[in-house]
């Protein structure tokens, strides 16, 4: 009985991590859009102003996930290991983006309306960061 009682809340605990990273990245994507909008309407190219938007949603995943999603594996504020968490990060958000980038222009060539395909290829790159986050970045946070 206890050993059933441990594995719930063990799944509980993950999904309940996997539902605080679903927040922490509709918050991220809401912050990325808003900023993008935001400077396209002051007067800010297209390119620059994605760029900057993806940026500021990658400095708040980073926020949420460091204190909320993954507090238990993140390393102390001012150490090696934090900058290197947060290198690690960053890299997880640029395979992210060649996720996405690969998807979208794969659909695009097979004809796939490129609205799916971006549909289709923010599930497969969130799936993915999730777990490069959890099992490398954040990795003391699984065990």
């Amino acid at each position: 009985m206890q050993s059933m009682l441990k594995l719930i809340a063990l799944v509980r605990r993950r999904e309940g991590r996997w539902l605080n990273y679903l927040l922490a990245s509709a918050l991220a994507l809401g912050s990325d859009a808003g900023l993008f909008l935001l400077l396209l309407d002051a007067g800010l190219g297209p390119v620059p102003a994605s760029a900057t938007g993806y940026c500021a949603g990658i400095l708040v995943h980073w926020v949420i996930s460091s204190r909320l999603v993954f507090a238990d594996g993140a390393a102390a504020r001012g150490t090696g290991e934090r900058h290197r968490q947060k290198l690690l990060f960053v890299g997880s958000a640029l395979v992210g983006l060649g996720v996405t980038t690969a998807i979208v222009g794969g659909g695009s060539a097979l004809g796939i309306d490129p609205r799916l395909a971006k549909l289709a290829a923010i599930v497969v790159s969130f799936q993915t960061t999730y777990l490069l986050r959890r099992h490398i970045v954040f990795r003391a946070a699984s065990a």
